[in-house]
């Protein structure tokens, strides 16, 4: 949806009733639901709607009130993102471990390219703080011994910085419904592989494995479904043939920082949208754009033979139709 209608999301326990509750305040208020879309996964209830307020008989302090109070009755979380909230973006970067995709994202912020704020670093390990404090952003540690995330901690911390993008720069946890609900379609991961091809986990050796001789890398939004999201960036490359797994890394990190970046500038532009699982868009002649291989490519692909439009085709027929014309 554009940006021109406000996003209202709600996050819960599944209980019977909890859509008509919140439709019927807003009908109330005067506002037109644009689009809604709802989902129940592990027990976890998630309706995100874009309204129409720009004719609301209230106020954007009221309305918001309102929600938060229903969804305090209702048992839910509620979440409103008013069309004016969206002016100044900001990104909460979650990470693990490997600092490429993370320091790709500070440079691009600091020469003035992204288009938001890098306004806090998460990480469910330590070892990017020293990263993170050299860009002067906070970095908040999440995780226990073995690196397990306390998402509780993570929510709190989502909601105290009002993150409008979450980027999973190589962040090797999976989210829980709990999280991913109350960010939908506001979540960027980057996977070293070409998806659907390869998901999970050690996607460079899977590709060695199976013998691939092109593997790439692919910038996603991410659902419940781990690495089945909408798919809005990919970059390929060759795969040497005495390459192991490190070698696979060194080529594909480089790529994995660019996918990465060029899909979080085309959601921070609103530049895709998303239909049916297919990101496409917005303006179909968007030359900057780079969703897939560079468009040179396609001039090195051959354009013949095509079945039914080859010489041999158009020959007989030409053939068949002198015959028909001598009988």
């Amino acid at each position: 949806m554009t940006s021109q209608f406000t996003e209202i999301n709600v996050v819960g326990e599944d209980e019977t009733g909890l859509i008509a509750e919140v439709t019927s305040l807003l009908f109330e208020r005067g506002i037109n639901i644009e689009d809604l879309d709802q989902a129940v996964r592990e027990g976890v209830f998630r309706m995100t709607m874009h309204v129409d307020t720009g004719e609301m008989v209230t106020t954007e302090e009221k309305l918001r009130e309102d929600l938060n109070d229903l969804g305090a009755e209702l048992g839910v979380d509620v979440q409103v993102r008013f069309p004016s909230d969206r002016e100044t973006q900001s990104i909460a970067v979650l990470v693990t471990k490997e600092s490429h995709c993370l320091e790709a994202i500070f440079e691009a912020w600091a020469s003035g390219t992204l288009g938001a704020d890098v306004d806090v670093v998460i990480g469910n390990h330590p070892d990017l703080r020293p990263l993170a404090e050299q860009y002067d952003v906070p970095f908040h540690h999440i995780g226990d011994e073995k690196g397990t995330p306390d998402e509780e901690h993570l929510l709190e911390l989502l909601a105290e910085y009002n993150v409008d993008l979450i980027v999973l720069a190589r962040y090797m946890r999976i989210l829980s419904p709990d999280v991913v609900f109350r960010y939908e379609s506001r979540i960027i991961n980057v996977h070293p592989s070409l998806l659907p091809s390869f998901p999970g986990a050690a996607a460079y050796m899977q590709a060695i494995e199976e013998g691939v001789r092109i593997a790439g890398v692919t910038a996603h939004y991410v659902t419940t479904d781990l690495d089945q999201g909408p798919i809005i960036t990919q970059r390929a490359f060759n795969v040497p043939d005495d390459a192991d797994e490190g070698a696979l890394q060194e080529i594909g990190q480089p790529l994995e920082a660019e996918a990465l970046l060029e899909a979080m500038r085309l959601h921070l532009d609103d530049a895709v949208t998303v239909h049916r699982g297919r990101t496409t868009l917005r303006d179909p002649d968007d030359t900057e754009a780079q969703l897939g291989a560079p468009t040179a490519l396609d001039k090195n692909n051959p354009d013949r033979p095509i079945d039914g439009l080859g010489d041999y085709i158009a020959d007989q027929d030409e053939t068949d139709e002198a015959e028909a014309s001598d009988d």
